[in-house]
């Protein structure tokens, strides 16, 4: 049994694990989730018809969705969900939020802290982290506002240019 892999909807508990997440930035605009079970609980968000045509499958597949997030338990023995930069496309983000300019931009995607200057605009609403897009309305990752210090305003927690620079 040890490696084998689970597969299902995601359960009231842990869509309301995702739901409170979304909720620190927003709306949440998607509302069918999926789950795989292995050594954490990956959380995918899954067309409902897509998911009708797995269920009739007999062999199951190793991923289906766009892979949002994972479910942990944290230090204090907590079951948390903790989104990827892919999660926020399901969000309508309204509040925790940055701008940068193009050229914090480019420091942000490769890894980089942000100067308080690189950041157009903000808002800033009870949590530290941050949903960061660039002038256009992209998403560039996810950062952790550090509103004492004008050098390093936005940490990079992670971004969209991180899958190239991993280690492999």
């Amino acid at each position: 049994m040890e490696g084998e892999l689970r597969y299902r909807r995601a359960s009231s508990w842990e869509y309301d694990l995702i739901l409170r997440e979304a909720e620190k930035y927003g709306e949440l605009k998607h509302n069918f989730f999926a789950v795989v079970e292995g050594r954490f609980r990956d959380v995918y968000a899954v067309n409902e018809s897509l998911w009708r045509e797995i269920e009739r499958m007999k062999a199951r597949p190793y991923a289906y969705g766009t892979f949002v997030g994972t479910i942990k338990v944290d230090k204090n023995l907590v079951e948390k969900f903790y989104p990827n930069v892919e999660f926020f496309y399901f969000v309508e983000v309204k509040k925790n939020y940055a701008v940068l300019t193009p050229k914090a931009g480019f420091l942000f995607t490769t890894g980089k802290d942000v100067p308080r200057s690189g950041v157009r605009k903000y808002s800033w609403q009870g949590t530290k982290k941050l949903v960061i897009y660039d002038e256009n309305g992209i998403i560039l990752g996810i950062g952790r506002i550090n509103p004492e210090s004008r050098r390093k305003f936005i940490l990079n927690v992670t971004d969209i240019g991180e899958f190239i620079r991993r280690k492999r």
